[in-house]
C-alpha cells in the first residue's frame, strides 16, 4: 500500500498497525514519538490496533525540550 509519511508517498506492506509501520521504518526511539494519522492525533495505546490504510497521511512527530530560561 501507498503512505504518505512526513510528506512523503511511501511503499508500505498491507494490513500495517501504527507498531507495525514505526518497525517497518525502523523509526529511532520510537518510545518518543508521536503519531498523527490523517490530522489525528493517535494515543500511544492505539498503535498497536490501528490498522493503516492505503493512501493514509502520517505524520512522525518529535517534541523537544529545552531552551534558555
Amino acid at each position: 500500500m501507498k503512505l504518505t509519511i512526513n510528506g512523503a508517498v511511501k511503499e508500505a506492506p498491507d494490513a500495517l498497525s501504527v507498531t507495525g509501520l514505526l518497525e517497518h521504518r525502523q523509526v529511532k526511539m520510537p518510545d518518543m514519538v508521536t503519531v498523527e494519522l490523517n490530522g489525528v492525533i493517535l494515543e500511544r495505546g492505539d498503535f498497536g490496533t490501528t490498522v493503516l490504510q492505503d493512501g493514509d497521511r502520517v505524520e512522525f512527530l518529535y517534541f523537544m525540550g529545552g531552551g534558555r530560561e
